[in-house]
């Protein structure tokens, strides 16, 4: 590209101006790919007095823009896979033991099922990115196909769900800690205060500091360790049933026709990464591997999430919790490996999952105030909301079970179907991709639609 040619831009001529417009668009149409061609020859070639300085200006912008994302898509092959895994990887691996026994033994297909769409999904968003070359993020994708509208929709799906999410690791760590450590109370003021409740506030308290730090590349280190924190998770699990006297005896039922609406938003739950795919997407060297990326992380994912669910139901039957680490017996090491390794988890994840939240609360303000303290501001109030709907509902399974079925489902496969078929326009025809898209939408409607009324039914039950 004219990189050169940028520093003798100058505005006070028109015809300077006018020819240097003219031939950076021919540059640009000329370097870039064939997608991309519209974007660079958007400008008119015979621009009004008033029209060629910002004209040029957004020449330059193009240039710069499509320079920065030649330099900064450097990730290979096996660094994506590890960054894809990770964004699949998560706590939902504690409860699909509780999801099996929720649905039985043949709810086992519909994470199958579920798997495959949210598979089929990814490749979705990959086709929406290589319309269009500016689209960067996943709120880019609605914006592209619905206007605003689509890009507001986009960004408050995600964003609840990265609030539910991050409160679901709150009750995680007070429930997993109240079993380490079980009989504590606190009386503040003739106000009775519960082991659970106890440790959710003093984990809170823990995590705050974290969400303060405005650089968060440190912790992005960290929390890269959910990959190999998975692993370890489902290493002691089978490590305690196989050597520490539990075993694999439980026959289970087949078909548990009223939990299968909780065994499916449970399910739907362990593939909520979607909105993590853009930005993999954008960063790979080689972006037509991409496909093989998703493919090679869903297998190894649901391989793993099966696993779990498969040995942890012979394990402990219809008996086993929300969370599995708490059914392990505490005294015995190989359970306090996985319950450790529940409990560091999520503390380090905390502050990457709830920065996009602080980040849209401190646009809200204007650009005079004090951007620190607005941040620690906006990091307070989001740690002592997320307590707080983390004391009121105390219920891991139900609230992981609601973010599942509504958001989860949401945002990772009817989204990006409806989105795919306004870009690409592929809904004016019949065919075999018509055919899937319109199967995959009314079954995913159904999940939201009947996963949420027993998500809700279930948190208003136990309140």
């Amino acid at each position: 590209m004219c990189l050169d040619s940028l520093l003798l831009f100058t505005p006070s001529s028109f015809d300077n101006s006018l020819s240097l417009s003219l031939s950076l668009s021919l540059s640009l149409s000329m370097d870039a790919d064939p997608l991309e061609k519209s974007s660079s020859l958007s400008l008119p070639l015979i621009l009004g007095e008033g029209q060629h300085e910002q004209a040029g200006g957004k020449v330059v912008e193009e240039v710069e823009s499509s320079f920065h994302h030649q330099t900064t898509a450097t990730t290979s092959f096996l660094k994506t896979c590890f960054n894809g895994l990770n964004a699949l990887s998560g706590v939902g691996i504690l409860s699909v033991p509780y999801a099996l026994a929720s649905g039985g033994w043949l709810s086992l297909i519909f994470l199958f099922l579920i798997a495959a769409s949210a598979f089929y999904s990814g490749l979705l968003i990959q086709r929406c990115m290589d319309v269009d070359s500016d689209i960067r993020t996943y709120p880019d994708i609605g914006e592209r196909a619905f206007g605003k509208k689509g890009r507001i929709l986009l960004s408050i799906v995600m964003n609840v769900e990265l609030y539910l999410v991050a409160t679901g690791f709150l009750i995680l760590e007070g429930d997993n800690l109240n079993n380490l450590f079980p009989g504590v109370e606190l009386d503040v003021a003739g106000l009775r205060i519960g082991g659970e409740q106890c440790f959710i506030i003093v984990v809170a308290l823990i995590i705050l500091p974290t969400v303060w730090l405005d650089n968060l590349s440190l912790l992005s280190y960290v929390s890269a360790s959910g990959v190999l924190a998975s692993a370890i998770i489902l290493g002691s699990i089978l490590w305690t049933g196989a050597f520490e006297g539990i075993g694999f005896h439980e026959e289970g039922t087949p078909l548990k026709w009223n939990g299968i609406p909780t065994a499916i938003s449970l399910y739907a739950f362990c593939y909520c990464a979607h909105p993590v795919f853009p930005t993999l997407y954008t960063s790979m060297k080689n972006k037509r591997q991409f496909s093989n990326v998703l493919l090679l992380c869903f297998i190894l994912c649901t391989i793993c999430y099966a696993s779990m669910a498969v040995f942890g139901y012979l394990m402990f039957g219809s008996t086993v919790q929300s969370q599995i680490t708490l059914n392990l017996p505490t005294h015995k090491i190989s359970s306090k490996v996985a319950i450790y390794t529940t409990l560091i988890n999520p503390i380090s994840k905390y502050a990457l999952m709830v920065t996009p939240i602080v980040n849209a609360a401190k646009k809200r303000f204007p650009s005079h105030y004090n951007k620190r303290l607005i941040s620690m501001l906006a990091s307070t109030t989001l740690v002592t909301s997320t307590v707080i709907v983390a004391l009121a509902i105390p219920f891991f399974a139900y609230l992981m079970s609601l973010v599942g079925a509504f958001f989860s489902v949401t945002a990772s496969i009817i989204l990006p179907c409806l989105c795919y078929l306004k870009i690409s326009g592929i809904y004016r025809r019949l065919g075999c991709e018509m055919l899937m898209i319109g199967l995959i939408l009314p079954l995913s409607a159904a999940v939201v639609v009947f996963g949420t009324y027993t998500s809700l039914v279930d948190i208003i039950g136990h309140l």
